[in-house]
């Protein structure tokens, strides 16, 4: 069965290039044909800003966020482990607090 589908020039133009063209297959519902419509992929999210790099782990500048990671061993103890994380807490709120500082500078 042969079937003739209907695609876009930008379609067109993608797959001529020797790209994969994600998207969907349907019925048109007014002329009864069948439509490819490619999906719009293109991502407009910016990256993650690195503030600081920390002994165990990282703090980030999202747009709408700041990210703390912090990894630390379980073999050292809670004891240790809690005054770890709670140093690199106070760390990572310097470097915020810095950097805020040299954004109003």
């Amino acid at each position: 069965m042969k079937k003739f589908i209907e695609v876009s020039e930008e379609t067109m133009v993608r797959l001529m290039e020797g790209k994969c063209v994600e998207g969907s297959l349907r019925v048109d519902e007014l002329s009864n044909k069948l439509v490819f419509r490619a999906y719009n992929r293109v991502s407009h999210r910016r990256k993650d800003r690195v503030i600081a790099y920390l002994e165990h782990g990282w703090i980030k500048e999202s747009s709408q966020r700041y990210k703390f990671y912090n990894s630390v061993r379980k073999d050292i103890g809670v004891t240790k482990v809690s005054v770890v994380m709670h140093r690199e807490l106070g760390t990572a709120m310097e470097e915020v607090k810095m950097d805020r500082m040299l954004d109003i500078l």
